[in-house]
């Protein structure tokens, strides 16, 4: 759910950095301050919010997760995509009189991909944390489903018998957190064209 929830986040947040950086002007502005706006919010709050908007499930608990994602996502495309807007290949294809639908998905989202999916890489771990929280506090996952946050919220009452049933799944989520972020820097490494 946590990978589904990031890759849902991504391309929400790549879609709209990449149609901001190609607008530019007001346009960009106004996209950018809302942006801003909601990324005040902490992602765990924002996610809160909006679980408590739409009610307790694995479902809307997978919604909150991408739409907490989104706002980073679109800031970190927009800067990668504000370079590949003054290519020329892009103006070549303003100059042919391409639509802005067109030139946004096949000139520029392919070219700005590479720092994404680093990015990805890298939230699927926060999206495990968050995914385990929510459950944790009975907002996600719901009984009788098998998911790591949940295990450790049940578990906390059975501690005392054996503490095992609350050290598994949280080594679990830490080990899943932990190899997520190795895999987003080795990704970072492989993609980086400077080495």
């Amino acid at each position: 759910m946590a990978v589904l929830a990031t890759i849902a986040g991504t391309l929400i947040g790549a879609l709209i950095g990449t149609t901001s950086a190609f607008l530019g002007g007001r346009a960009d502005e106004f996209i950018m301050r809302t942006i801003d706006a909601v990324m005040s919010i902490p992602s765990l709050l924002f996610a809160l919010l909006v679980v408590n908007l739409l009610g307790s499930s694995t479902v809307n608990a997978l919604v909150a997760v991408a739409i907490a994602f989104a706002p980073g996502m679109a800031r970190i495309t927009r800067s990668v995509a504000l370079s590949v807007r003054k290519q020329d290949y892009v103006n070549a294809a303003i100059a042919r009189g391409e639509s802005s639908a067109f030139i946004i998905r096949r000139e520029m989202l392919p070219n700005v991909i590479a720092p994404i999916i680093v990015e990805m890489t890298i939230r699927v771990a926060f999206a495990v944390m968050l995914f385990a929280t929510l459950s944790f506090l009975g907002l996600g996952a719901q009984p009788p489903a098998a998911e790591w946050g949940l295990m450790v919220s049940e578990a906390r009452q059975y501690m005392h018998l054996s503490a095992y049933i609350l050290i598994w799944p949280s080594v679990a989520i830490a080990i899943t957190a932990i190899g997520f972020n190795l895999l987003g820097d080795g990704l970072r490494d492989a993609l980086n064209p400077r080495t």
